[in-house]
């Protein structure tokens, strides 16, 4: 099982101790942290996803519907938060990537892909220590929020959002936002972000034992060009167009509100918030930051 599978396994748990709720999956993780009685379920919660992601940098654990915790704005409050399956987005069959490959190499996205390539490759992986974490994601800055009207005694708001290079979309939360649009801006910046997974660049995974070395493709042969995406077995720009056509599948995305030091928090929504990119010409929009998340 995944972390985020485990972790789906472990939301309906009931302990009679609030601590105990984290505590009792210290094994399941294989995770060695103090146990504290008396620090409170979203601080013992909280130091354990920390130690899950600072250790595996799988970041399955901040995909979660529900109230942010105290311990970090992008963990949850309570383990009840990973009920809800995981989000898997629309798979996409070989013949379709090689279709979309195929329209892509006559167009103009070439250069913009090899730079985006590079530059995620590069970045560094998560980092989570001391209840602060810093993510590695791709950033949309948000240019329009508009709460739908007659909400002003709602419990939960809905909002018409837009974000430079995606497409129009609509987020429940409930918190209240600060409107703004072109015309009337706002001081404070918000982002839709795609949290990077390494995974998407499509290179083998040398710790993963279900990749057999014998199972590699040669270099240059047919099943090299079908399974392209593992560094070495296929030329560079097939590599790179994979992940344009990955990246305007739609994602799962998470909502930052920027704070006065410059680091941001995670707006919690009612509801995953699925978002993808307006197309071909928002590849030169993908703007791939490392935040500071409180």
């Amino acid at each position: 099982m995944e972390v985020r599978e485990k972790l789906q396994w472990a939301s309906t748990r009931v302990t009679t101790l609030q601590e105990d709720i984290a505590y009792s999956l210290f094994g399941i993780f294989g995770v060695h942290l103090p146990v504290i009685y008396g620090e409170k379920r979203q601080n013992a919660l909280g130091r354990l996803l920390q130690e899950i992601i600072a250790h595996s940098g799988d970041i399955t654990a901040l995909d979660w519907v529900g109230q942010s915790s105290s311990f970090n704005s992008f963990l949850p409050a309570d383990i009840s938060s990973y009920k809800a399956p995981s989000y898997m987005p629309p798979s996409l069959s070989e013949d379709e990537m090689q279709i979309s490959i195929s329209t892509l190499r006559n167009t103009t996205v070439l250069e913009s892909a090899s730079k985006l390539y590079s530059t995620l490759e590069n970045i560094s992986v998560p980092r989570f220590a001391n209840a602060r974490l810093q993510l590695p994601c791709i950033a949309f800055a948000l240019t329009e929020v508009k709460r739908r009207p007659d909400q002003d005694e709602a419990r939960c708001f809905t909002y018409d959002i837009k974000a430079e290079g995606l497409r129009d979309l609509q987020i429940a939360t409930e918190e209240k936002l600060a409107q703004f649009s072109p015309e009337k801006r706002t001081p404070q910046t918000f982002l839709l972000v795609r949290p990077w997974n390494r995974y998407d660049l499509g290179l083998i995974n040398f710790a993963d034992e279900t990749q057999r070395v014998e199972d590699w493709p040669e270099p240059g042969s047919p099943s090299d060009d079908k399974l392209g995406g593992h560094l070495g077995h296929n030329d560079p720009a097939t590599r790179e167009l994979r992940l344009i056509v990955r990246l305007r599948q739609p994602f799962f995305a998470l909502l930052l509100a920027q704070q006065w030091g410059g680091e941001y928090k995670r707006i919690a929504s009612d509801s995953n918030i699925i978002a993808q990119v307006n197309g071909v010409a928002s590849v030169d929009m993908m703007n791939v930051r490392m935040l500071d998340i409180l």
